[in-house]
């Protein structure tokens, strides 16, 4: 039988145990024999702490054949690794989580193509990114990169070198090949695999042997027998240094001392080198990652293989990325549709072979893509607040996180961080390059332009190394060749300038144009002066005093006063600064509202056209001018204290004192704008600068210059709506606007539930056209109930609410006392609502004005209303004309207009019924006109020419009965304007048949 040493100590025990209880009376006895028993078992004891397993026979003994129980063994330190991996490189950054649902890495991940290169093919990039037709033996894994092959030799591992440039899917990759490993789905020739991430093992400075640094990431690990280095053990071991760009290798004897002892105590650098030569541990297999710039650092003899990623390379891996992205873990039918929609018209631009698709070659920009659309359409008011400027801040930390800028040799040198800040060095250089293009109103750029302004002010060696790494790895991230370009080009373009580059998102030159204006970078010579000769007089200053105060205490001459001056040149550079300051505040409101821009779309439907691209008739001539509405917007967000939290990770600092200057200046801004009528679009572009400032302070005082917000035909999305209820909530509860307009605007019930923070603010509440059904009624119930509410205009034009949405209405009659114009018109009111509305109009006393013109309201249905309107206290105008009323109907709607009874209220009720009153022309001939001209377009144009008919029988009648030839010619003018409305209909009939 099979025993441990443990289980064959407790049977000694066993046996002899008895023996010595029958022979021991007393319990001292007892204590002293236990003892002694103790002391002859003692080395026994030893035994029962190993876990060896050996073989031992027993006898077979009858009475005492029981089974024995040994203690659980110690948990498998590689099943420990891989659960403590898999928790590590499970956890995605907060800006991951936008998405909702249940996130998933595995859901998720969407493999790049990923090339095996020769060692003569390794500094070779794709011709063009959208390569499509790749063979598929071409592509490969990177299990299939690790297979025995012509370079591998028995008895050493494979070192695989997997470069790519920025925003490729490499740390993607490797997040995705640890979870794998450790469920057991890959790589499962390899027990242990240990990631490193070279930018931690650049920072260590203490020396340490490679068990000791295995030990020291993982202590789970510690002293484990496949790092031995004894036998052959460590063929079972995978290392994997994730970003090698940020270490400083050397391969020369000289330099780096060679060890094969992994119990040595070395720098971290040297136990990398001497892993990759294959002289400590050779049968361990390693897989490096890289940047391009630094494929030359280790030499090819110590590689076995060269892989490329290549990103996205054809539109179905992006389209699988984005369904992955924007249909997660989503239970609801609506917003899967619309997600699936997005999904179809992105799908459609990028085969266009789009710019778009060419900034999605990389999977970072994949991503941009998807937040910025999940920030579009899928904006939860119940979600964490996100703003455009947070998602491009974010994108950016992301892919760049606090790097510094290296010089790609393999020395030691340091060099300071906050010099050397790679988005500082992007923000200075590209930066520049997309100030100047917004400054120029220019999108693209030659290859002259691109080297004048990045890099060429270098100097040094130093800055000439940094500037070759910048454009190896970094530029071509921000800059790519221009599609357009090379299908339209331009004739007054010469041959050397038909290579056009323009920035992969359109966004982001704003973005980074700016970021380079809030930064402070785009400084006048005079403040450049000033500032270093502040800086200079600062430090001597206080010497400078001090040394004048000892000296005049003995020699008290006033020449001494002048020394007094120096302290003015401080605040001398503080008043040119503000004024620059002040400056960038101007140019945020004098690009807010260009008027040259005043009627394009809105900004969020501009951002959403360059995603989603525009499908139908495309424009026939190439053309690079473009608005840049984007960049104000951007200057505000990035002033938010969350974007600036971020960039100071990123090295880039926006001083407190410059956001407070800069607020101060724009507040001033523009509210002397706004003193100007605006269009639609603008306001809203307003509104979405002050959401993306995140100020609550500026955007009250902003409010409290405005007293109307128009936004007719804007086409509103829920992230609009939240927009705007954000905004507006920012105001205090004493603010009012007299109108907000939203007709036209394409809302729906979800959009209201939305807006009724907003709704609270307004006296005037224009909702026409918006094909809101009886559901919408109930929150609009709601609203009218809300004590908070002081709503008094409420305009429900041309929305399908029927009899069912009327009646929800009429119940909040009762509680609401501050309504004073209700309009249904064309609502599909019929007479069952009427009656209705009839018998509960007695219950509110605030109503003056009820407009129920053109719907199904038959002649007893009007009568009744129009007796109840005369009993109302307040009520003086009836809106019914477009209805479907004989001609003695209309007659007695006049009639009752002025009640006969002696117990009647006596008063007068205005009933448009028709242009004409009995035999008169109606004093209201003309706003009748007017309402069915500007809505004549929408509505069902028969009904209203039949309509039209009636008024020109009506006035041919009325101006037969008149015997005065002015009252004849007042017909004719009337009948006038009811022809040109009839003509007005039947052109636009005949040109919407064709």
């Amino acid at each position: 039988m099979w025993l441990t040493v443990e289980c064959f100590s407790y049977c000694i025990l066993y046996l002899l145990l008895p023996v010595y209880h029958r022979n021991v009376t007393s319990s001292s006895s007892r204590h002293a024999q236990m003892t002694h028993l103790a002391r002859l078992l003692s080395p026994v004891f030893p035994l029962l702490r190993w876990k060896r397993k050996i073989k031992v026979c027993l006898p077979t003994v009858g009475v005492y054949s029981r089974s024995f129980c040994s203690t659980p063994s110690e948990p498998d330190p590689i099943g420990i690794h891989k659960r403590k991996l898999f928790l590590w490189f499970s956890h995605l950054p907060q800006e991951e989580k936008q998405f909702g649902g249940v996130f998933s890495p595995e859901t998720m991940h969407v493999d790049p193509l990923i090339l095996e290169r020769k060692a003569t093919e390794k500094g070779e990039l794709m011709s063009y990114p959208l390569q499509a037709h790749v063979p598929k033996r071409l592509a490969v894994t990177v299990e299939q990169l690790f297979e025995p092959g012509n370079s591998w030799t028995e008895g050493r591992g494979l070192n695989v070198l997997l470069y790519g440039a920025v925003g490729t899917g490499k740390s993607t990759v490797v997040r995705k090949l640890v979870l794998d490993w450790c469920a057991g789905s890959t790589l499962t020739d390899f027990k242990l695999l240990l990631p490193f991430s070279c930018e931690d093992l650049s920072k260590l400075s203490s020396v340490a042997s490679l068990r000791d640094l295995v030990s020291r990431k993982y202590l789970h690990l510690r002293r484990h027998p496949l790092l031995s280095g004894e036998g052959d053990h460590a063929k079972d071991v995978l290392f994997l240094f994730n970003g090698m760009e940020k270490m400083q290798l050397d391969f020369r004897i000289g330099s780096t001392e060679l060890c094969s002892d992994p119990n040595e105590p070395l720098t971290t650098h040297v136990l990398v080198v001497n892993l990759l030569r294959k002289y400590l541990l050779p049968e361990a297999s390693i897989l490096v990652t890289t940047r391009l710039s630094a494929l030359d650092r280790i030499p090819p003899k110590y590689v076995s293989r060269y892989a490329q990623i290549c990103g996205f390379n054809d539109p179905d891996r992006q389209r699988a990325y984005f369904t992955g992205r924007l249909l997660q873990g989503s239970s609801d039918t609506e917003h899967n549709q619309e997600a699936q929609a997005l999904v179809e018209l992105l799908y459609l631009n990028l085969q266009r072979e789009s710019q778009l698709a060419a900034a999605c070659f990389l999977p970072s920009y994949c991503w941009l893509t998807c937040a910025t659309l999940h920030f579009l359409h899928f904006t939860d008011s119940k979600a964490p607040i996100q703003t455009l400027t947070g998602i491009y801040t974010s994108f950016l930390r992301l892919n760049f996180g606090g790097e510094v800028l290296g010089s790609g040799v393999g020395s030691n040198v340091l060099v300071q961080e906050h010099q050397n800040s790679l988005m500082l060095y992007v923000v200075r250089t590209v930066g520049k390059l997309a100030f100047d293009g917004v400054s120029h109103k220019r999108t693209s750029f030659s290859e002259k332009e691109l080297e004048q302004w990045i890099g060429g002010e270098t100097k040094t060696d130093e800055e000439l190394r940094q500037l070759a790494v910048f454009w190896t790895d970094v530029l071509d991230f921000f800059m790519a060749p221009c599609i357009e370009s090379s299908k339209h080009l331009l004739k007054d373009f010469s041959e050397a300038d038909n290579r056009r580059y323009v920035f992969a998102v359109p966004a982001m030159q704003e973005y980074l144009a700016a970021l380079y204006v809030v930064l402070g970078e785009n400084k006048s010579a005079l403040e450049k002066l000033s500032k270093q000769v502040s800086v200079a007089i600062g430090q001597a200053g206080e010497d400078v005093s001090a040394l004048v105060a000892v000296l005049s205490k003995f020699v008290p001459l006033r020449i001494f006063a002048i020394f007094k001056l120096l302290k003015f040149f401080p605040k001398l550079y503080d008043k040119i600064s503000s004024r620059n300051k002040g400056s960038i505040a101007k140019t945020m409101a004098a690009e807010m509202f260009r008027t040259e821009d005043s009627y394009n779309e809105d900004i969020l439907d501009q951002v959403e056209k360059s995603l989603l691209g525009v499908h139908g008739p495309q424009p026939q001539q190439y053309s690079e001018a473009q608005p840049f509405e984007l960049y104000p917007i951007f200057m505000g967000g990035l002033l938010h204290y969350r974007n600036r939290v971020i960039l100071e990770q990123l090295h880039c600092n926006i001083q407190s004192t410059t956001v407070v200057q800069i607020t101060r200046a724009l507040r001033k801004y523009l509210v002397r704008e706004l003193s100007k009528p605006q269009p639609p679009e603008e306001l809203m572009d307003l509104l979405v600068l002050l959401y993306e400032f995140q100020n609550p302070r500026l955007s009250a005082e902003v409010l409290a210059s405005i007293r109307s917000i128009r936004l007719t035909n804007v086409r509103m999305t829920p992230l609009k709506c939240f927009v705007l209820s954000s905004v507006l909530s920012c105001a205090p509860p004493s603010y009012y606007l007299q109108e907000l307009d939203l007709s036209s605007c394409l809302l729906t019930r979800d959009m209201l539930q939305m807006l009724h923070p907003a709704f609270k603010h307004a006296h005037y509440l224009n909702l026409q056209f918006n094909s809101l059904g009886s559901e919408s009624c109930i929150l609009l119930r709601d609203l009218l109930l809300d004590p908070k509410s002081s709503l008094k205009s409420l305009q429900l034009c041309d929305n399908p609410l029927l009899d069912a949405g009327a009646l929800t209405l009429l119940e909040a009659l009762p509680g609401n006392q501050s309504l004073t114009h209700l309009s249904l018109m064309h609502t599909g009111l019929g007479d069952p609502g009427t009656l209705q509305l009839s018998e509960k109009l007695h219950q509110n006393v605030g109503l003056q004005d009820l407009n129920v013109a053109y719907n199904n309201i038959g002649d007893n249905a009007a009568l009744a209303l129009v007796d109840a309107c005369r009993e109302h206290p307040n009520i003086h105008t009836v809106h019914l004309y477009l209805n479907p009323l004989s001609d003695v109907g209309k007659q007695s709607l006049y009639v009752r207009g002025v009640p006969q009874s002696v117990g009647g209220s006596g008063r007068r009720v205005k009933v448009l019924a028709s242009v004409t009153e009995g035999s008169d022309v109606s004093e209201d001939w003309h706003p009748i006109l007017s309402v069915i001209r500007e809505n004549a377009s929408s509505w069902d144009r028969d009904r209203v020419k039949q309509q039209l008919k009636v008024f020109l029988r009506d006035l041919e009648w009325g101006r037969q009965q008149q015997p005065s030839l002015w009252k004849r010619l007042h017909f004719r003018r009337v009948e006038k304007g009811v022809r040109q409305t009839l003509q007005m209909l039947e052109k636009d009939n005949a040109f919407s048949s064709k």
